[in-house]
């Protein structure tokens, strides 16, 4: 992984608003793309993993308990409800949704980069 790119996703990391959660929710927790460099750091699911979480729309990395990689989770995990292109289902948003610019630099990135399924 370059460090160009780790500093870009650090950067957008921290430009990305947050905001809370319905405790239990995890309608946005489908199957993403993600960056290479972003899935290295995540743990790997075995092919049957994947397979059962694609079966069930969901994530290889949700479990009864949440997000298992809640605080590495990949930029566009941390979109959601952030941006009108990507709402909540239940309205929650932070007080500010992210700054436009930004926005667009983060979609430019993902243009950048290989993508692969999460």
């Amino acid at each position: 992984m370059s460090s160009s790119t780790i500093q870009t996703i650090r950067f957008f990391r921290t430009r990305i608003p947050s905001f809370e959660c319905i405790p239990g929710c995890h309608d946005c927790c489908g199957p993403v793309t993600t960056s290479s460099e972003e899935m290295s750091r995540l743990p790997v699911k075995t092919e049957a993993e994947h397979q059962a979480a694609l079966a069930n729309w969901s994530c290889p990395h949700l479990s009864e308990r949440g997000c298992e990689v809640y605080t590495e989770r990949p930029l566009i995990c941390r979109l959601f409800g952030t941006t009108p292109q990507l709402t909540c289902p239940h309205g929650r948003r932070p007080a500010r949704m992210i700054d436009p610019e930004i926005e667009r630099q983060v979609f430019q990135f993902f243009k950048q980069v290989r993508q692969v399924l999460v």
